[in-house]
């Protein structure tokens, strides 16, 4: 199956992962400058009617940035969309979505088929994120027109399941677009998702080391020092697993190896599940792939030094370029 052609202004295929509370205008803005899809969470529009003034600035930007530049224009944007019955915001902000005709929706916890025919009737597409093959079958099967597989490794909400095995089993049966999420930082990681089967790499915690992102110098400086091994898969702040870094869930006082269990019953994306710290705000999410950033850079830099590397890893390997 081809790809969407709204694809076809990508300058590598990857897609920037939503990021809470982090992703905004500005790094939206400089991840679609630099030819990768840019994305942010609706809830990151905070009142819900800033989410209108966020739109309205990405489309003129990137339009303006369109007619300047018509030999490379910008990649498209997303807007991902909590369908947790713990969002009242969701049908609000779809509204505010269909009023700008926002390209790609991602959705996360929750299937609707009438979101997914809402957002096809203003002519975008839908991407749904799943950990494993029973929740891909689902989205599917209620019209999502892509998927994002989201592995081990992977930071904030993430999977238990090896990106090889995922990606095997979604292949077996979805021909459709696929996005693969897991310790992706690196130009021969993108081009070792595409080898898997994936279309796109789906990139978050590099990003938070970045000068658009909305993070605080201390959280960008513990993606840069971080390594693997300072990430840790609990489910207690917000009732759903995630990767987080160790430094932070220290500095808030609790023991990174004895936490106990949450609950995803009451699911809370700003609170933690009998903890004092909030999830995203002071116990900070973090995939494992960090080790390979060195340096809080630009956005564009970041995707410049991923290109470098992802052409100087199909040289090696002897794949043509596209």
């Amino acid at each position: 199956m081809s790809l969407p052609a709204i694809f076809d202004r990508l300058r590598l295929p990857v897609i920037g992962s939503p990021l809470f509370l982090i992703s905004g205008p500005e790094l939206v803005i400089a991840q679609c400058k630099a030819g990768i899809v840019g994305s942010f969470p609706a809830l990151n529009a905070r009142p819900a009617a800033l989410l209108d003034e966020w739109l309205h600035r990405i489309t003129e930007e990137l339009a303006a940035h369109n007619r300047a530049h018509p030999d490379r224009p910008a990649a498209p944007f997303a807007v991902n969309q909590i369908v947790h019955r713990s969002n009242d915001r969701l049908e609000a902000d779809l509204a505010t979505c269909a009023k700008w005709q926002v390209p790609i929706v991602i959705t996360s916890l929750g299937a609707r088929e009438d979101l997914n025919q809402a957002v096809h009737g203003w002519g975008g597409i839908t991407l749904h994120d799943v950990i494993d093959d029973r929740f891909a079958r689902k989205a599917v099967e209620k019209g999502a027109d892509g998927l994002i597989a989201v592995a081990a490794g992977a930071g904030g909400h993430a999977g238990r399941l090896s990106p090889f095995a995922l990606t095997a089993e979604i292949r077996q049966w979805f021909d459709g677009p696929l996005a693969l999420s897991g310790s992706i930082a690196t130009g021969g990681a993108i081009l070792a998702a595409q080898a898997l089967g994936a279309d796109f790499a789906y990139i978050g915690s590099p990003f938070i080391a970045t000068e658009e992102a909305n993070a605080e110098a201390a959280y960008k400086q513990g993606v840069v020092e971080g390594r693997a091994s300072d990430i840790v898969y609990s489910n207690l702040f917000t009732g759903v697993h995630g990767n987080y870094l160790r430094g932070s869930i220290v500095a808030a006082g609790l023991d990174p190896d004895a936490l106990p269990e949450g609950d995803f019953k009451t699911m809370d994306f700003g609170g933690g599940n009998g903890s004092k710290a909030k999830a995203w705000r002071d116990i900070w999410g973090s995939g494992q792939g960090i080790g390979a950033i060195d340096a809080v850079r630009p956005a564009g830099a970041f995707v410049d030094r991923l290109e470098a590397e992802y052409r100087a890893a199909r040289a090696r390997l002897g794949v043509a370029a596209v």
